[in-house]
């Protein structure tokens, strides 16, 4: 008598991490990442630079609320002249409101 197995269906791994202006949890790819390098903190869109790094909503409140010392906190630095300007003016390009996805109501 045969029993045959049923392949295992495995569930791929999606990397989490948690906004450091607002706290929330979210997949990795949904976020921005801050990197903290030798030329000072800067955004990170490929996710792969070498550095300490910290993560942010696509949304200005959570920028906003990081900028005031969180984002220092998490990146164990002090924040630069230079380093407020460049995410500031990242940061302006940003949506005021996030987008709300639909909630089913």
């Amino acid at each position: 008598m045969k029993v045959s197995k049923k392949p295992v269906q495995r569930v791929k791994h999606v990397p989490q991490r948690t906004c450091v202006g607002c706290r929330e949890i979210l997949p990795k790819r949904k976020m921005i990442r801050l990197v903290r390098t030798t030329e000072g903190v800067q955004v990170d869109p490929t996710g792969k630079l070498a550095g300490r790094g910290a993560y942010l909503h696509d949304r200005r409140e959570c920028w906003e609320r990081a900028l005031k010392g969180a984002l220092a906190h998490a990146l164990k630095t002090t924040l630069t002249v230079d380093d407020y300007r460049r995410l500031e003016e990242y940061m302006s390009t940003l949506p005021v409101e996030a987008e709300v996805v639909g909630t089913g109501e």
